[in-house]
């Protein structure tokens, strides 16, 4: 579920960039309609899919409800959603735990080959 949240919020951004120049276009440049017309309703259907995916993965990892609410309001500022799966990615890699190196087995009565002698060589 995090590799969809990841996804769609990265989607969202993009689609309120092609949303944003399609605005510039219609009213700024005063060029047509097109723009707006193919990028709002994208960004809307991934407006509503970062909106579910917010909600799924918190469920999946236990996000507080304050989280919950700032990465829903992350996705009405334009590319805000990056901001927030940036930082909750930073979050989910500092909250798994590291690998614990396992122990090498040893034959019943070997010396180990780390000692050095005073030479600097290796018995």
């Amino acid at each position: 579920m995090l590799r969809l949240f990841r996804a769609v919020a990265i989607a969202e951004a993009f689609s309120w960039a092609g949303l944003l120049v399609g605005m510039y276009v219609k009213y700024i440049a005063q060029a047509g309609e097109v723009g707006v017309k193919v990028f709002g309703p994208i960004h809307g259907g991934l407006f509503l899919l970062y909106v579910a995916a917010v909600v799924l993965a918190s469920r999946e990892r236990g996000w507080s409800r304050s989280t919950i609410v700032v990465g829903l309001a992350c996705a009405v500022p334009p590319f805000a959603t990056i901001w927030f799966e940036r930082r909750r990615m930073r979050h989910e890699r500092a909250a798994q735990p590291t690998a614990q190196p396992t122990a090498q087995p040893t034959v019943q009565g070997a010396q180990p080959d780390t000692a050095a002698t005073a030479t600097g060589r290796r018995r």
